[in-house]
């Protein structure tokens, strides 16, 4: 099978009709070499969303789900980082804001080793690949290795998680931080107030939100919260983004840097698939693992500097004051997917995804992305409240994973209730499960295929 055939959708038809509407949403937003999250909204290609993309395609076409990631890591920059958006140069400049005019990828980023062949950004987004990479390998070995996929994947995959492990150790204990609140994926959430409270809005008259386009205003960031992310990646790309911890060189860590728990839960897990990927290439299933070994230890690091006793939850430490900030989110709750936690924090985690603060279970269908209880909580505001459905996933197979099989099966109904009634949304009310957002969202879309499969690949 070539690249040519993977552009037209399976002739196959199925008798479950959530499973074809999710398929149509794809086939869709397909650009014929990548998916774009939303048509209207986001019409390029986004990282983490086309490793959760890439993971729902495997069910419906793994030639299609190895070139989502082949298109996304192909943009990959010299030194190692993964950006988080490729932009298509088909779409209007005006569609999307930042755009590439503003992240000049081509010119700011050439110390970096950004390619010169397509535009990026300059920033990352959470490290799922290596995770993608492995389920989409699973779907189908023969076509992957027909293919060398992961043997093409292996050094990109093996090149980003250094990155991260060296470039980005900016608190110098061995975690990844980030930069900007767009990296970590929960862009708006009230974890990020008080680091961002020291960024100066850029002047709203130098760049206009194009989001507001597709969006509600009181579904989105505000527009000093907005500001504040300009002002941000502006100034990371203009010292060329140089990170603080490259080259083991500890500098200042800038007016936000954050050590988060879910971007390094993500890594830690990447890196146990990446230890999968290896052995599948080298033949040493049974051999012991560095990377597997170094996944123990920075679960490890991760319990040790980020794990608040007294709230049961994983908070994000904030490198400028070296402190842990206070508010409860979702992030806190995504560890749950590391297979070496403590028994007692995995208990503590579970009992506070079904406490007051996030409901599961109880009062929320869904794990809210915010504290429920918490001042900042917002059902309408994106990730001040909303829940979204790639988190939802990752806290389900987390509870699945260390044997919560009630809890994980109500949470997957209600994701799958959730997708259908509101023609999967980009997140939704946590309490009623109405859409907000965009609709035919595409990560939303591929996750209620996976979740329909009902089944577990070791990871």
């Amino acid at each position: 099978m070539d690249r040519s055939t993977a552009t037209q959708p399976p002739a196959h038809r199925t008798a479950d009709p959530l499973r074809e509407r999710a398929a149509e949403v794809l086939w869709a937003n397909w650009t014929g070499t990548s998916t774009v999250p939303s048509l209207a909204l986001y019409p390029h290609q986004w990282s983490w969303d086309s490793a959760f993309i890439a993971i729902g395609l495997r069910h419906l076409s793994p030639l299609r789900a190895q070139l989502e990631l082949e298109t996304l890591l192909a943009a990959q920059w010299g030194d190692g980082r993964v950006p988080h958006i490729v932009f298509n140069d088909a779409v209007p400049p005006g569609a999307y804001f930042p755009g590439p005019d503003f992240w000049r990828s081509t010119t700011a980023g050439r110390r970096a080793g950004a390619p010169g062949g397509v535009q990026t950004s300059g920033i990352v987004q959470p490290p799922v690949h290596a995770l993608a990479a492995w389920l989409v390998h699973r779907a189908d070995p023969g076509l992957s290795r027909a293919r060398s996929f992961l043997a093409r994947l292996r050094p990109r995959l093996a090149a980003w998680h250094r990155y991260l492990m060296t470039a980005r150790d900016a608190g110098g204990a061995g975690l990844a931080a980030v930069l900007h609140p767009w990296e970590q994926g929960m862009d708006n959430s009230p974890c990020w107030d008080g680091p961002l409270s020291r960024v100066e809005p850029a002047d709203p008259g130098a760049f206009r939100r194009a989001d507001l386009d597709h969006g509600a205003p009181g579904d989105r960031p505000t527009d000093t919260d907005y500001g504040r992310y300009v002002r941000l990646a502006a100034q990371y790309r203009d010292q060329g983004y140089e990170d603080a911890g490259r080259d083991g060189t500890r500098r200042d860590p800038g007016a936000f840097s954050v050590e988060d728990p879910a971007f390094n839960a993500l890594l830690i897990t990447s890196e146990y698939a990446l230890a999968l990927i290896e052995a599948e290439l080298d033949g040493t299933e049974c051999r012991p693992s560095e990377r597997r070994e170094r996944a123990r230890a920075l679960t490890d690091t991760l319990v040790a500097r980020l794990w608040d006793p007294a709230r049961a939850l994983f908070l994000c430490r904030d490198l400028r004051s070296d402190r842990l900030i206070a508010e409860r989110g979702v992030t806190g709750l995504i560890p749950l997917v590391l297979p070496a936690l403590p028994p007692a924090v995995t208990a503590a985690l579970v009992r506070t995804a079904r406490g007051p603060h996030f409901g599961l279970g109880g009062a929320t269908r869904l794990v809210p992305s915010y504290d429920l209880t918490g001042p900042a909580f917002d059902p309408r505001r994106y990730w001040r409240g909303p829940a979204w459905f790639n988190t939802n996933w990752l806290v389900a197979k987390g509870l699945r994973l260390h044997g919560e099989l009630p809890l994980a099966d109500r949470l997957r109904a209600a994701m799958l209730d959730a997708a259908d009634a509101s023609d999967f949304a980009e997140y939704v009310d946590p309490y009623t499960g109405a859409g907000r957002g965009a609709r035919r969202f595409g990560w939303t879309a591929a996750l209620t295929l996976d979740l329909l499969r009902k089944e577990e690949v070791r990871t």
